[in-house]
Parts: structure tokens; C-alpha cells; sequence
């Protein structure tokens, strides 16, 4: 077991946060950063601000360090349409071509690729795959890879995946799906959004092409943070959609317009990034993902599962429960009840759930304790 760290999250004192799928609390690293550096900018300005030119430079070298690759790999991005929108408008597309993606997917993963099909770009949808809980009732769960194969044709040049779907909790088996997109010379591109800080993610050796995820979920970080990982052969294939003095080589000679873009992933971090948010990402990574160790953070994260699925009431909770390739750091469940509602009414009474598209989910972190678990089953049970 992990050895947890009251001072880390103050935010225990104010009750049970079982909701990091939604926005995670800040670690307390992560508010003296903000603190620190939005006190340097209040008394300098931009003096102030230049004392933390490392921060990007930081920021980068964590992340590649979170997903087993090179800091030139990585780039700060806004959120994962930011990302996702990059790719879609950068990407060598041929009117015909095909997009493979999910039908359920967040609409960070959704959207910027239907903006494609004005210039002839067909996004085909996996259908939905139900896990057989209750007869009444299909809701998202997830997509099979028999679908992949049929749906898959000689015009599909990329599929568009959430590694974990955020209504179920479903989990794609990235090596599998990696090692198929490979063999048909198929860009496989993710949404970490709701694994990237939970599960242990190697992007080379799953055979992605580019990943984006939030900051704010199981990152800890701020809103208004991304991480954005691209392989260097498709960084290749890109075209510059957003451009701006950080995108270049030159950076603060504004005068020299010479076409000089990073060749590594700098080049999507294309204007001014902010600092501020970029110090707090980097240090809720040091110290509350990088500290304890991706490996740990996702066994851990398991066993507090299973503790609640051992606890919850049978009578009101029906778990959705996938087999070990596709589980995730998100345990959603049905209730007898409305699941709003009790998200609601458990807030009140200091447990901090999710709600969405008729599942309770259930995301407790590392740092999640056995007697908040037990405290969280005693109001969860009682609703």
C-alpha cells in the first residue's frame, strides 16, 4: 500500500473525493506554484515572469517521463480538443478518406473530426457494444475489435479512440489496437483524457501515433492544461494550423519571419503559454504522480476498487465490471435510484461522485484512503 500524505491534499478535510474523473482537487505543490509565480507577475510583471523560463522546458521533461518517451515528444496544449483539432486540420486528408472512431465518444474526440466531412472525410462510427446488465436498458459501454475489422477499409487513414470511455469506464486494449493500426498503416490516435495519470500508457511500444489528455483529471493539474504526445514520423505528416512566435525556431527574434517551425512538439505550443497553469501542471506531476510511480498509482487505484465493489449494496448498485485488459480507473455503476440525484444528495453528506449519462461513477485516486472508502460505502449504501 502506498503511503498517503494528508499535507498533500488538503482538500480532505473538506470531505471524500471519489469524483477524479470530473476535475481533481489541486495537490498543495501545485497552489504554491500558482500562488508563487502569480505573486512574482502581480509584483514584476513580465520581470517576474522570466525567472521561470525553465518551466516549459520542466513541464515537458515530466511528461516524457510519465510516458516512457523524449521531452521532444511532448507539448502543452489548452485541453484535448485543442489537440484533437490540430491533428484533424493538419493531417494530410484526401477527400474519400475514412476515420474511424467510436459512436459514444466525448465530444473532444467527436466534433473536430465531423468539421472534416465538409472537406469529403467520412468519420465511421464503431457501434455501441452493451454489457448485459439490466434488459431495459442500453446505455454507452463500448466498442469490440470484431467491429474494427469489419468496419476497417482500404481509405481508413486514422482512427480516433478514447483509451477509456468516460460514461463506462470501458478501457481499449492499446497494445492490440496499436499492433492492428500498424499492420494497415492506420494512425492510431488517443484520448488519455481519462487515463493519462491512472493507467500506465506507453505510446511506442502501443504504436500511437499521437495522445492527448487534460491536466485537471487524474493529472491533478488546473483547467486550461493538456498534454499532447505525437511520434516524430507523424509530427512529419502535420501541416501548422496554429502558428505564432513559439512555434519557431527564432522565437523572440519577432523580426526574422523566416519559416522555421521546432521540429519537435514545441511547435504546437504556438504563442504565449501560460505559465502560470504550466507550473502548477508540472509540479502536481513531480510530486503527486512521478513521486509515487505510474505502476503503483494504477495497482493501488485497483485495489481501492475493489474494496468498493466488494461494499456496495447488491440491492442498489449494479457495477459494470470488464475483463483486465479493458478495466479502468472509473467503476461506474447503475442505481435503483436517479443517479444525479444521488450524486446530489451524497455531496451533500461530504462524498464527491460523478454522474453521467445514467451511470454513478466511482474514482477514487492514490491517495483515497481504506477509511474513506469505508466512510463513502456507509453514505453511498444509505441513499
Amino acid at each position: 500500500m502506498i503511503a498517503k500524505s494528508a499535507e498533500l491534499f488538503p482538500v480532505k478535510k473538506e470531505g471524500i473525493f471519489l469524483a477524479h474523473c470530473a476535475v481533481s482537487p489541486l495537490p498543495k505543490p501545485a497552489y504554491d506554484a500558482i500562488t508563487q509565480v502569480a505573486l512574482d507577475q502581480m509584483e514584476r510583471g513580465g520581470f517576474g515572469l522570466a525567472a521561470y523560463g525553465h518551466i516549459l522546458k520542466d513541464l515537458r521533461k515530466a511528461a516524457a517521463e510519465l510516458l516512457s518517451t523524449s521531452p521532444d515528444n511532448m507539448a502543452l496544449v489548452k485541453n484535448t480538443s485543442e489537440a484533437m483539432g490540430m491533428i484533424a486540420h493538419g493531417y494530410p486528408f484526401r477527400e474519400g478518406d475514412e476515420i474511424l472512431s467510436y459512436i459514444h465518444e466525448y465530444p473532444a474526440n467527436h466534433y473536430p473530426w465531423r468539421l472534416l466531412e465538409q472537406k469529403g472525410v467520412r468519420l465511421v462510427l464503431l457501434p455501441n457494444r452493451p454489457k448485459a446488465l439490466r434488459p431495459t436498458r442500453s446505455l454507452p459501454c463500448g466498442w469490440s475489435m470484431e467491429d474494427v475489422h469489419r468496419l476497417t477499409t482500404p481509405r481508413t487513414r486514422l482512427m480516433a479512440i478514447s483509451h477509456v470511455q468516460f460514461t463506462s469506464g470501458y478501457a481499449a486494449d492499446l497494445e492490440e489496437l496499436g499492433t492492428y493500426c500498424r499492420k494497415r498503416g492506420i494512425d492510431l490516435v488517443v484520448d488519455a483524457a481519462q487515463s493519462l495519470g491512472s493507467l500506465v500508457i506507453d505510446p511506442e511500444r502501443c504504436h500511437i501515433s499521437a495522445l492527448a489528455a487534460s491536466g485537471w483529471k487524474w493529472l491533478f493539474g488546473p483547467t486550461g492544461t493538456g498534454l499532447f504526445y505525437t511520434s516524430p514520423a507523424f509530427r512529419q505528416k502535420l501541416a501548422d494550423v496554429l502558428v505564432g512566435a513559439e512555434a519557431m525556431v527564432q522565437g523572440e527574434d519577432y523580426l526574422n519571419h523566416t519559416w522555421q517551425p521546432h521540429p519537435s512538439a514545441r511547435r504546437f505550443e504556438y504563442s504565449t503559454s501560460p505559465t502560470i497553469l504550466a507550473a502548477a501542471l508540472e509540479a502536481s506531476l513531480r510530486f503527486a504522480v512521478l513521486s509515487v510511480g505510474i505502476a503503483k498509482i494504477q495497482q493501488e487505484i485497483f485495489r481501492l476498487q475493489d474494496l468498493l465493489l466488494q461494499g456496495l449494496d447488491a440491492r442498489r448498485y449494479t457495477p459494470l465490471v470488464f475483463s483486465a485488459p479493458h478495466r479502468s480507473a472509473i467503476l461506474s455503476v447503475l442505481c435503483q435510484r436517479s443517479a444525479e440525484q444521488i450524486m446530489k444528495e451524497a455531496a451533500h453528506r461530504g462524498v464527491f461522485v460523478s454522474a453521467r449519462c445514467g451511470y454513478l461513477r466511482l474514482a477514487p485516486h492514490w491517495c483515497t484512503t481504506d477509511e474513506e472508502i469505508d466512510r463513502a460505502l456507509a453514505v453511498l449504501n444509505s441513499l
